[in-house]
């Protein structure tokens, strides 16, 4: 009597996941973005705001926003009440899960970010360390 080798077939691996990114806007931060939106003339439908971490600043990294008409090729699109949002792939890194808000009081008024991945920031708050 022979046996028969078992047999096993390859299962097939699954596709990687694609990497995902999340951003929260707060209401006030929002609202703000759509005044400097509706303020630009001429802004296509495509337009946005490009969410970026750059080298600098005394801690490491540092945040910038800017208005754009439309998003460039292998950036994260969000839409985040009501505000399309650009993040390249180098910025999602330390971007991802990051709140933006927007604070009035009387030591002045700006954009602030709440961000679960830095490690640190510097005295002023205007750069942070991963």
């Amino acid at each position: 009597m022979s046996a028969n080798p078992a047999t096993t077939t390859p299962t097939a691996s699954a596709a990687p996941a694609a990497p995902t990114m999340a951003l929260n806007v707060t209401e006030p931060a929002a609202g703000e973005i759509k005044k400097f939106m509706t303020s630009e003339e001429g802004l296509p439908e495509t337009a946005g705001l490009r969410v970026r971490v750059v080298p600098g600043g005394c801690s490491g990294f540092q945040y910038s926003l800017n208005i754009e008409e439309e998003s460039r090729q292998g950036d994260f699109v969000l839409e985040e009440k009501g505000v399309r949002l650009f993040v390249d792939m180098f910025s999602a890194q330390y971007l991802n899960g990051v709140q933006i808000d927007y604070v009035q009081n009387v030591m002045g008024s700006g954009f602030t970010f709440t961000n679960p991945n830095s490690t640190g920031s510097c005295g002023c708050g205007s750069s942070f360390t991963a």
